[in-house]
C-alpha cells in the first residue's frame, strides 16, 4: 500500500500547476477516496488539500526566485487573485511573496515519501466482526478536525451535554457496550461531525437527540488498555501506521466509533475502537 501511496505523491508532484481532485489521486492507490484521505490524514497529520496547498506554495518560492512575478506565480499555482495568493503565502511562511524575492531565508515544504519503519515487533489485537444494521443516537456538533493531541472543541462540546440528554440517550441505548460512544462521521478536509451517543435498535423519540442509521457492515474492533488518553491515542496511531497499511482491508465511509470504560476503578482504562472495513 505504501508503494501505491508514493505513486500518488508522484502524481501530485507532476500536476501541481493543474486542477486535482482526491478521487483521481485515490484511483492510483487502488483504494476508495475515503480510505485514502483518512489514511493520508492520520499518517501525515494534515489533510490532503493542506498538503497540496503547501507544496504549491513551496514550488512558488522557486518560481519567484527564478524571476517570475508574484502575479504570474499566483495564477500558475491555482490562485484566482493576487490577494488570495499573498494571504495564503503569508499564512504558510510568515512572509510576503515579494519579501522572498528581496532575499533572506527561504521557506520550503518538501514532498512526502512514505516508508515502512520497523518498530520492535509489537503485536496488535483485532477482532473482525460482521455487525447487523443498528442506530447511533445522541447529541452532535460540527467541529474542526485535529490530527494530534486533544480536540478542544470536542472537549468543550462534551461539557455542554445536559443531564436530560444523558438520561434519554441511556434509555435508548440497548446494544453493547451500553455506554457513551465517541462517534465521528461526515468528514471533509477541514471539519467532521462528532456525536456523543449510544448504539441502539430503537428509533429516537426525543427532539433534542439525533439519530444515525448504520447499515450492516464488517467491522475491525481494536482493544486498548492503559492510561487515558495516551493508550487510546497510541492505538489509533498503530492502526493507521501499522495495521491498515499491511492488512487486506480498507476503510468504509461509516462512522468511526470508540468508547472508554469509565466505570472501572483501575487507573488503566479499557477502550475499544471500531472501524468499518471491507476487503481490498
Amino acid at each position: 500500500m505504501l508503494q501505491s501511496f508514493n505513486k500518488a505523491m508522484d502524481y501530485i508532484e507532476n500536476h501541481l500547476t493543474e486542477s486535482m481532485d482526491s478521487q483521481k489521486i485515490a484511483q492510483i492507490t487502488l483504494v476508495s477516496d475515503y480510505h485514502f484521505r483518512r489514511m493520508f490524514s492520520y499518517l501525515t497529520g494534515m489533510s490532503l488539500s493542506e498538503y497540496i496547498r503547501k507544496r504549491r506554495l513551496s514550488e512558488a518560492v522557486g518560481a519567484l526566485l527564478a524571476g517570475m512575478s508574484v502575479t504570474e506565480a499566483a495564477f500558475l499555482y491555482g490562485y484566482d487573485s493576487l490577494e488570495g495568493f499573498s494571504r495564503a503565502f503569508k499564512e504558510w511562511s510568515g512572509r510576503t511573496p515579494k519579501s522572498v524575492q528581496e532575499g533572506g531565508f527561504v521557506p520550503t515544504f518538501s514532498k512526502i515519501k512514505f516508508q515502512m519503519t520497523m518498530t520492535g515487533g509489537k503485536s496488535m489485537e483485532v477482532k473482525i466482526e460482521e455487525k447487523p444494521a443498528f442506530k447511533l443516537i445522541g447529541v452532535q456538533k460540527r467541529v474542526k478536525q485535529k490530527y494530534e493531541g486533544i480536540n478542544q472543541e470536542i472537549l468543550e462540546f462534551t461539557q455542554t451535554i445536559t443531564e436530560t440528554q444523558r438520561k434519554n440517550m441511556r434509555a435508548l441505548g440497548d446494544l453493547p457496550p451500553q455506554m457513551p460512544l465517541n462517534i465521528s462521521y461526515d468528514a471533509d478536509e477541514m471539519h467532521l461531525t462528532h456525536m456523543i451517543g449510544f448504539a441502539s435498535t430503537k428509533d429516537n423519540i426525543f427532539e433534542e437527540l439525533n439519530q444515525i442509521e448504520v447499515p450492516e457492515s464488517l467491522w475491525a474492533i481494536f482493544p486498548s488498555k492503559g492510561v487515558f488518553p495516551q493508550a487510546l491515542q497510541a492505538t489509533w496511531t498503530e492502526i493507521f501506521t501499522q495495521w491498515l497499511p499491511s492488512s487486506d482491508y480498507e476503510l468504509v465511509d461509516l462512522p468511526q466509533i470508540s468508547f472508554t470504560d469509565w466505570l472501572s476503578e483501575d487507573e488503566e482504562k479499557y477502550s475499544e475502537i471500531w472501524l468499518a472495513i471491507k476487503k481490498r
